[in-house]
């Protein structure tokens, strides 16, 4: 359990950290806990500096997570959507999945403009703030939501949803129009549109495409939607079995 919990926070704070550091984050013994870290660094699941004396995130950690991308059959079975969502919109897409109160994003595909947002597989968002986590919470009972996100939520941007029954409310909507907005609560100056694949219910997997709003327009957005909601249908027939 101290394993996990070490190699979970090394996740959640990057970069390298002294001992002390780490014992007063975890509140471990400090003596049990450099044994640990040794231990790990010998295993390549812990890395430290050119002194020893402050360590971060090893590579076997980045060999384990590749492996569940490569080894994911959604994952698998989706790239072919998102490679001609892409092509349909020329923004950023990407391919999220449910954790907890978060979303991890599992594949993307980068835009084609010059202005675009920052992407890479394996960043962990707030489900709250996002249009990807929006799409699926709406999957979920409003008890549900209740139950799984805390009564204030954190405030991303100044746009941030943070009043849990507002967010409830907005889910209401984001089920009749079979969409989810995230108007700059994760991002400023970021727009995003999400649509959850529904091979499960609720859901756990969810698509989204981010654009900039200095370049959506009217036309722009409504190509985007479409373009959603045709991935959704091509990926709902491909992880139908899954």
């Amino acid at each position: 359990m101290r394993t996990v919990l070490l190699l979970e926070h090394f996740a959640a704070h990057p970069g390298l950290h002294s001992l002390a550091d780490i014992q007063s984050d975890l509140s471990l013994p400090k003596s049990s806990l450099y044994m640990l870290l040794r231990t790990l660094v010998n295993l390549g699941w812990v890395e430290t500096d050119a002194t020893g004396t402050r360590y971060g995130i090893g590579v076997r950690a980045l060999l384990v997570g590749s492996s569940y991308i490569d080894g994911d059959e959604v994952v698998a079975a989706a790239r072919p959507s998102l490679d001609r969502l892409s092509d349909d919109t020329t923004e950023t897409i990407h391919l999220a999945r449910l954790d907890g109160t978060s979303v991890v994003y599992l594949a993307t595909r980068p835009s084609r403009h010059y202005l675009r947002p920052f992407t890479r597989v394996g960043r962990r968002l707030p489900v709250h703030s996002t249009a990807l986590g929006k799409a699926l919470l709406a999957t979920h009972t409003d008890d549900e939501v209740r139950a799984l996100l805390p009564k204030r939520l954190e405030a991303v941007t100044e746009h941030t949803i943070t009043d849990r029954e507002r967010l409830v409310e907005e889910l209401a909507l984001v089920r009749e129009q079979g969409y989810a907005v995230d108007r700059e609560e994760n991002t400023l100056g970021l727009r995003c549109f999400g649509v959850a694949v529904p091979y499960r219910t609720p859901a756990r997997d969810a698509v989204s495409c981010s654009v900039p709003v200095a370049r959506l327009t009217e036309d722009h957005e409504r190509t985007i939607k479409a373009a959603l909601f045709e991935a959704r249908d091509r990926l709902s027939v491909v992880t139908r079995r899954m």
